[in-house]
């Protein structure tokens, strides 16, 4: 078990598998870096180093009553970073911590960095603002904090479904594994995941993405419920100089769980820099476009 400890002291954990050039990862809300796992282990016997940090206020991170914000959330990933000595890094976010992975960019460069994956990523923003009509309106917000005061069991519950696509006619996603998200999400602080849902709804991460000098790749299912491609993904596309954009046809959100073989397929191919996967890939995506 092992901890980075940072400037106002608060305990990040990480879990560090394999040995080679380094993958790291930075996972969703409400969860911890035991998501990744699918991800980690596959990296790991493919001769990579994986690691992956529990933001703070989840997992086995401290609680910390301050700092649940996209500045302090990016400046602890350079605290692991930092203390890990990691350089030549592909780094990987998903879903909330896909804007943590902007973030860290916009804030601390790309010295350390040779490509960024953003996977169901929150980026460029996803609150619905006069400059951002099409986002999703605070009202929506605000139901989410009053359900995780008010249950946030139930609550946690309920959000698998959507996040799974449960709800969706042809789905194959185990009843187990809502439960493991389940207690996934009950590690995390209350006031950490409620004062979080403020940094990933309404931090506007268009600079951010603009800051990009590295390669990046996005993966993104078209039928997530949590966060729409078409105000995320397909935006951030238009703004990151060197991107590659991966859609899974009727894929929700979870598609590091519900479609773990192709999401390491595609990061591996994306890490080896097998570019003609993607040439062939943009190549269809014109062919559909035509249609």
């Amino acid at each position: 078990m092992s901890w980075v400890t940072t400037n106002d002291g608060t305990a990040i954990f990480y879990k560090d598998w394999g040995q080679g050039p380094t993958v790291m990862l930075s996972h969703g809300w409400p969860l911890n870096a035991d998501a990744w796992d699918p991800q980690m282990l596959f990296l790991a016997q493919n001769g990579y180093r994986a690691v992956a940090h529990d933001r703070r206020g989840h997992g086995r991170s401290t609680q910390a009553s301050s700092g649940n914000d996209m500045d302090t959330y990016a400046d602890d990933l350079e605290a692991v970073m930092k203390a890990l000595d990691l350089t030549d890094v592909v780094l990987v976010g998903h879903s909330t911590g896909g804007g943590e992975v902007a973030h860290y960019v916009g804030r601390h460069g790309t010295r350390r960095i040779r490509k960024v994956v953003l996977i169901s990523a929150v980026p460029p923003r996803l609150l619905q603002t006069e400059s951002n009509p099409q986002g999703i309106p605070t009202e929506v917000w605000d139901g989410f904090r009053k359900s995780l005061f008010d249950d946030r069991a139930q609550f946690f519950r309920e959000f698998a479904v959507v996040f799974y696509g449960t709800n969706r006619d042809g789905s194959r996603v185990s009843q187990a594994t809502l439960d493991h998200f389940w207690g996934l999400c009950m590690q995390v602080g209350l006031k950490n995941v409620y004062e979080c849902i403020d940094a990933l709804s309404a931090t506007d991460f268009t600079e951010d993405l603009r800051r990009f000098d590295v390669p990046t790749l996005l993966i993104h299912g078209e039928d997530d419920q949590v966060v729409p491609i078409d105000i995320t993904a397909r935006k951030s596309a238009r703004l990151i100089p060197d991107v590659r954009e991966i859609y899974y046809p009727a894929a929700p959100h979870g598609i590091p769980t519900t479609h773990q073989d192709r999401v390491n397929a595609d990061l591996l191919a994306f890490i080896r820099d097998e570019s003609d996967v993607y040439a062939r890939e943009r190549e269809t995506a014109r062919a559909d476009a035509r249609l």
